[in-house]
Order: C-alpha cells, then structure tokens, then sequence
C-alpha cells in the first residue's frame, strides 16, 4: 500500500509539472501567434500602400485606353456608313 500511494504522490507531482509546463508554453504560442499576426497584418497594409498609386493608375491608363478605342471604333463605323452612301 505505501508504495502505491508514493507513486500516486509520484504522479500527481508529475501531473502538476506537466499541468504548469503546458499552460506556459500556450502562452507563449499565444504571445507567437498574436505577434505573428501582427506582423502579417503590418506588412500586408505596407504592401498595399505601396501598390495602391500603381495600381490606380494603370487602371486609369486601361480605361484612357478603352475610351480612345471605342472612339475610334465609332469613328470608323461612321465612316464606313459615310462611305458607303455616296
């Protein structure tokens, strides 16, 4: 009996370390996840700031371009009308 209950002893101390060990160490991937979060979150909002002006501008570009070849497309089908009447 005095052996068992030494080893019950024995268990329950070993418990209580893993128990301490455990809750330590999610705190700190807590700490790990939090700052890793944050930095993913930093570096994403710097990515976007630094391709917003690049981006908004090729769009520009894409719709002064889309503007100018419908012009043209209409200018040639208004020709091809004018031509055809004479």
């Amino acid at each position: 009996m005095k052996g068992l209950d030494r080893q019950w002893r024995a268990l329950a101390r070993q418990l209580e370390t893993l128990t301490q060990e455990a809750e330590r160490a999610r705190g700190q991937a807590r700490k790990r996840l939090k700052r890793l979060e944050r930095r993913t979150r930093v570096t994403v909002e710097r990515a976007l700031r630094a391709t917003q002006p690049t981006v908004r501008r090729a769009l520009a570009d894409a719709a002064r371009v889309g503007r100018g070849v419908r012009a043209g497309v209409k200018a040639g089908a208004a020709a091809y009308r004018d031509k055809s009447r004479t």
